[in-house]
């Protein structure tokens, strides 16, 4: 069943079905951590029905977006929202496998590509059974190596790659980072509260950038009577509601 929500009054609409992965804070959150500028030409990597996409744009309206991803359902409904919203033009998708990027596209043709990829290996007791959810939460038809690689061909020399993982896969995404050639340059930690261990991290990487890792302050889900930070209510938009 489709289900459709706005990202904040009179802004952009979404959509997301109850077969597919279902839109989750991960993919909020990393919205926020790629420094947009106008211009940009942007990849979203594994794009699902599209959210991550609308969600940049929500934030600078002069992007261009190209979205990928295997699963052609989801692929069909990125489609009736870029169409909804009346972003044909800025807001773009195909359904493709991420590991046959070098047919798709010429190298070097984006400056900024994102991914909210598979957390888990094939082997973890978190895969699910079914086809879809197996898809975007375990790296069975593509891995972290895959994701990386595909995002350094794609990337122009000095663009970065912005994703979203678990930390206890840390060492696995600085590994294929370098293997890919990109240089991690900031990572940021994702606390529920002040004080608790990160429950994920954002992480950019550059294309032939320098060595130098900057550890910027976790970003606070929470403050401790459980309402959302200042930050959060930021990145969902929720500032806007109070706007008359």
């Amino acid at each position: 069943m489709e289900h459709w929500e706005a990202l904040c009054p009179s802004g952009y609409r979404f959509v997301y079905d109850d077969a597919l992965f279902r839109p989750g804070t991960d993919t909020f959150l990393l919205s926020s951590l790629p420094r947009l500028k106008p211009g940009l030409r942007v990849c979203d990597l594994g794009c699902g029905t599209g959210l991550l996409g609308l969600l940049l744009l929500q934030r600078q309206p002069k992007l261009s977006v190209t979205g990928m991803d295997i699963q052609p359902a989801a692929i069909r409904l990125a489609e009736k929202a870029a169409a909804e919203n009346d972003l044909t033009d800025r807001l773009t998708f195909c359904t493709a496998d991420l590991r046959d990027v070098k047919s798709l596209f010429p190298t070097g043709c984006f400056d900024l590509v994102v991914c909210n990829p598979p957390y888990y290996p094939p082997a973890s007791g978190a895969v699910a059974a079914d086809g879809s959810l197996r898809t975007a939460r375990a790296e069975v038809d593509c891995t972290l190596e895959d994701v990386c690689h595909a995002a350094a061909y794609l990337l122009r020399w000095g663009g970065s790659f912005c994703l979203v993982h678990k930390p206890e896969r840390l060492t696995d995404l600085l590994c294929a980072l370098r293997g890919a050639a990109m240089e991690p340059k900031r990572l940021r930690p994702v606390c529920k509260t002040a004080g608790t261990a990160p429950s994920l991290i954002l992480l950019e990487g550059r294309r032939g950038g320098k060595p130098g890792l900057a550890i910027e302050a976790p970003l606070i889900l929470q403050y401790p009577d459980g309402a959302p930070t200042t930050e959060v209510d930021a990145i969902y938009f929720r500032q806007q509601e109070d706007t008359p």
